[in-house]
């Protein structure tokens, strides 16, 4: 298959949110705590668990409903508490060598764009770090109002890259809502393994990654060996 196109998540792959997933899980404790439920790091970790078990396209508000005992009052509120505490909170960690490969790909004649259930200011921030122009398309869900695993989120992309989905990686950190939805498209994609949803498994065979990796080097030996890119 030739390749011409590989989309990104944010989260995982780009950000590796070591101190962004940290930062969740003690805003969802403090805001457990003003309700008088009191959550320890092992509640945290149970119920995070739960929800990448439980293939919850929104693990946070999950494991919200699950520490407040599926109550829908404290749960929104508890929600409501949690947002406000990460509010405008900017904690960005660049994984290492990822620029350096993006460029690479894009030297290599590949279109690059995002499929990422992020804010509308995650453009900024990849302005800032130097990476937004190896894009041609910015598909944050604050910009587009699609969210994965949603797959006009990812037919989008390919519209405006101008391929069609079987010629097109899709690159996530997820199986629930990345390597499925993208897979169930025609697309090849390749799970890069890592935070909350790192043990996070198929549900069928139509859910294998093409791939498997855990840092850059073996992303892009993937993205290469799918692609074939080296007779290029």
């Amino acid at each position: 298959m030739a390749y011409r196109a590989v989309l990104f998540d944010v989260g995982g792959p780009i950000d590796m949110e070591f101190a962004w997933e940290i930062a969740v899980d003690g805003a969802i404790a403090s805001a457990c705590g003003l309700e008088g439920i009191r959550v320890d790091q092992a509640m945290i970790e149970e119920a995070s668990e739960a929800a990448v078990a439980a293939f919850a396209p929104d693990a946070y508000a999950f494991m919200v409903e699950h520490l407040c005992g599926g109550d829908p009052a404290t749960t929104k509120r508890v929600g409501a508490r949690r947002r406000a505490m990460l509010a405008g909170l900017d904690v960005f960690q660049m994984r290492p060598e990822m620029p350096a490969l993006l460029r690479r790909l894009v030297d290599l004649g590949l279109k690059l764009g995002i499929v990422a259930n992020q804010p509308a200011s995650m453009a900024e921030r990849l302005r800032r770090e130097g990476i937004a122009d190896l894009f041609e398309h910015v598909g944050l869900t604050g910009l587009t109002g699609l969210r994965k695993p949603d797959a006009r989120a990812f037919t989008a992309a390919c519209e405006a890259l101008a391929v069609a989905p079987a010629e097109a990686i899709m690159v996530g950190d997820r199986i629930d809502i990345d390597i499925a939805p993208a897979k169930a498209l025609g697309m090849a994609a390749i799970l890069l393994r890592g935070g909350r949803h790192r043990r996070q498994g198929p549900r069928s065979p139509g859910e294998e990654p093409d791939a498997v990796g855990t840092h850059v080097l073996e992303l892009e030996a993937a993205i290469n060996a799918l692609g074939n890119l080296s007779h290029r």
